[in-house]
Parts: C-alpha cells; structure tokens; sequence
C-alpha cells in the first residue's frame, strides 16, 4: 500500500485510474442538514474553531434554503436549514435528527461520473445539472448510498466564487483549534448490510477493502460489531462500514439505528498535526470527549512503545495511541454533539500510522457502553 502522511499534511487529488472509474479528485465537502443552522454555524465557529467562509439564504436570494460553510484548513463542511414547514428536509429532519446526508465528492467531470456510478450500479438521486450565477458555473449530480445518506459529485468549468454559485463570501473567522482536513468517515449499517455496502463502494467507485474487523477485535464482555473499512487506491478517502455483531446487550451500532431511524454516518473523524493542543482547545471550550480509565495509561508504554508525547499529558487528557508496523496514532472521539446518541466527531493525529487503533478498540467500546448505561440503553 502507498504510505499515508505522518501528519496533517495537504489531502493529495486522486488520480483517473482503472481503480477510479468516477475520475474522483478529492472529498469536497460534507453537508449537514440540522433544525437551526444559524444555531449550529455558532457553536462549530466557537467550539470547534472553525471559520463561517460562505452563505446562501435570503439575503442571497434563495427562499428554500439556509446554508453556513464552515472551513478550517483544508475541513470543510456545510451547515443547511430548511425555511418552509412543507421543505421535504424537514421530514428528513424530523426521521435522522441533525445528521450528515450528504458526502461530496469533486470529479473530473459530473456528467461523466454520474453516468459511469449508474452503470455500475449506483441509484441515482439527482441528474446532472448547471449550477450558475455571476462568478461561473458548476455542475452537480448526486448518487445514493446507504441509508437516506447521498454523495454529490462536483466538477467546476469556470467557477471563480466562494463556494459554489448561490453563495456569496463571508468572512467570520472563528479561533482555530488546529484542526486540519477530514480522515476518515465511518457509516453505520443493518445486521448483514456490511459486506453489501462493502461490495457497493467497490463495484461502484472502484474502491478497495483496506482493512477487516470481526466481533473478535471488536467486542466487549456485552456487545460486538463488525467493520470493514473501504479506501480509494491512494488512501486519500477512508470509510469505514460498521454493522453490529450478536451480543449480550445492544452494540452501540444498534442505538445508534435505532436513534437514527436507518444507517447514516456515524462520525467524521478530523486530523490535527498536534493533538495536544488541538483537544486543549477543544476541553476548555466546553467539548466533551469519552474517557477511559487510569489503568490504560498505566500500560500504555509495554503496549505502545516509545512515543513523543509525555504519557502524563495523554492521560490529563484522555487521549488514547495505539501502534502498527508504520508508526502510532493518538486518537480521542467526543461524546455525541447532538441529542440523540448518533452523530460524534473523531480527533486524529498520525505519526505514520496507517490503521484506526485497533489496540484501543475494548477500551473505547467499554467507555461507549459506560454511556449507554447512564442513557439506559445498553
């Protein structure tokens, strides 16, 4: 396998292969659709650092929607509210909660991709289009994939904007936490849809199965999941699959379908290349992160190794590090930023690491569990 940067170095462009039949270039951006957007661009500005860099609403001229881009680095995603009772996004709204549904993708050519996504099997969810306005135009389709969750696939002509057209440029920085592209996205599936979705990523965007968890790496003494994690040829763009695995008690894989009504993305893993600093910020901002206990730490050098960071300030933390043949990686996932137990967010640094902490896997998944027992769901 190509080797994946150390640390937050600049996301590199895929490039058109026989493995990437859409001609995709780079994740483009992640869109959410939430209650109250102007609520929600508040609280990632303030708690996470990032930047508002772009709008769309009434003032644009748009009387549907509402949308906030916010960027940190090379991060970026898209905050949107519906501005009519009787916008179909309210019903989604209503189903999934504040939820990512949307995983956009900037290829080559839209038109090109779509059509080579519906050949090889993808249902379509939108048809190529122009989107224009004063600084250019650019084209957009959009695929399904699982659960209500869709992939929008961006190819820009002569666009010199913001954004995209119906945006205008906003310049409302937030103080950033050091936060610097997207790692990885990780969805979660149905018992026995795992391997479905698995094959889907691969007949359909040509991508490959990087690595395979069963219940025996993931489980605990009450609940187990499975996990297969899919990856471009180039390891540019990760996802992770869940599906849940018998057990005594319910995996957080099912709270999470049964709080999210169906599959959906489950968390959206950010990289930093200090993540010391970055999860400092993040604490004293008020971010709540899942905790493991002292004795993990008390092992942690027989099990990791020689690693840079002092051991004391990994645990004042509760930042987790786990090793493979490429190097370590330190890790730490908040709790759930919305009210039902679904979406959370991954903080990652890697130092040559290629893997998803698999030696953290018990640890994480008892602390998981500690919180489903207090929300009575275990």
């Amino acid at each position: 396998m190509a080797s994946v940067a150390t640390d937050a170095s600049p996301q590199t462009e895929i490039t058109r292969s026989t493995h990437n039949p859409l001609g995709l270039k780079r994740l483009h951006h992640v869109e959410l659709w939430v209650g109250n957007a102007k609520q929600a661009a508040f609280f990632y500005r303030n708690a996470f650092g990032f930047s508002e860099t772009a709008y769309r609403g009434l003032e644009t001229g748009d009387r549907d929607l509402t949308s906030y881009v916010m960027s940190q680095k090379k991060a970026r995603m898209i905050l949107t509210t519906p501005m009519s009772s009787e916008h179909p996004i309210n019903d989604h709204i209503v189903r999934h909660g504040d939820n990512v549904q949307d995983i956009a993708f900037e290829v080559e050519d839209a038109d090109d991709a779509f059509e080579q996504a519906v050949t090889r099997g993808a249902k379509p969810a939108m048809e190529p289009h122009d989107l224009e306005d004063e600084h250019g135009a650019v084209r957009r389709a959009k695929i399904h994939t699982y659960g209500d969750t869709v992939h929008s696939l961006i190819s820009y002509r002569d666009y010199s904007g913001p954004f995209m057209p119906g945006f205008e440029a906003r310049d409302l920085p937030g103080d950033p936490t050091g936060l610097a592209l997207i790692d990885h996205i990780v969805g979660n599936v149905e018992l026995g849809k795992m391997r479905t979705w698995a094959d889907w990523y691969s007949d359909v965007l040509g991508f490959e199965r990087y690595i395979t968890f069963d219940d025996d790496d993931i489980s605990t003494e009450y609940s187990a999941l499975m996990s297969i994690v899919m990856s471009d040829d180039r390891q540019v763009i990760k996802f992770p699959i869940n599906e849940p695995a018998e057990g005594k008690k319910k995996s957080q894989i099912e709270e999470y379908l049964d709080y999210h009504n169906g599959p959906g993305v489950q968390h959206i893993a950010l990289m930093t290349p200090d993540i010391i600093t970055t999860v400092t910020k993040l604490r004293e901002r008020g971010i709540e992160f899942l905790t493991v206990p002292d004795t993990y730490y008390a092992e942690l050098t027989d099990r990791v190794g020689a690693i840079r960071e002092a051991v004391e300030s990994l645990q004042k933390l509760g930042i987790l590090v786990d090793r493979d043949e490429d190097g370590y990686l330190l890790q730490i996932f908040t709790k759930p930023v919305v009210d039902r137990p679904t979406l959370f967010f991954e903080i990652i640094q890697r130092r040559g690491s290629r893997g998803f902490g698999q030696g953290n896997f018990k640890a994480l998944f008892e602390s998981i569990e500690r919180e489903q027992a207090l929300r009575g769901n275990l």
